[in-house]
């Protein structure tokens, strides 16, 4: 299977809309809370995504907020789990974060999640609570550069 990550553009939104709406846990109890228009702001104005292909359709993306130092998200289709392409998509969006800046990163996601697993195994470290019961992990400059080196 060809996997192809690339920056997302502005006609990605729908697909995005898509695998988002798609996923089994860390749902949107509301898809009408995420806009098209919240999506265009986070990718273009407040940070910057990637999306991953597979045969032309998006399967999974990213997006990360330099204004609040914030993964916005991190998903990927149920039908393309467990091949690696979080895996990608998240140390492609951390490596270009940090290159921005050097200000810690956080993220919240439910507790009892895959994704929960997910970060702690990428060495997100667990700093308390956010939102509705959510916990809420952190990322350093040091710890991200001393990982991938």
């Amino acid at each position: 299977m060809n996997i192809v990550i690339r920056e997302a553009r502005p006609e990605d939104i729908p697909q995005i809309q898509v695998v988002r709406n798609s996923v089994k846990e860390n749902t949107l109890s509301d898809p009408g809370l995420v806009t098209d228009k919240d999506c265009e702001e986070f990718l273009f104005q407040r940070g910057k995504g990637w999306v991953s292909e597979v045969k032309g359709q998006i399967v999974g993306f990213s997006i990360a907020d330099l204004k609040e130092n914030n993964i916005w998200a991190l998903f990927v289709h149920p039908d393309f789990e467990n091949r690696g392409i979080g895996r990608k998509l998240h140390d492609i969006m951390l490596n270009w974060y940090f290159e921005q800046k050097k200000d810690d990163l956080w993220l919240g996601t439910s507790p009892g999640t895959r994704a929960e697993n997910f970060y702690r195994k990428s060495g997100w470290k667990e700093a308390g609570t956010h939102g509705k019961g959510e916990i809420k992990f952190e990322m350093t400059y040091e710890y991200w550069k001393n990982k991938i080196v």
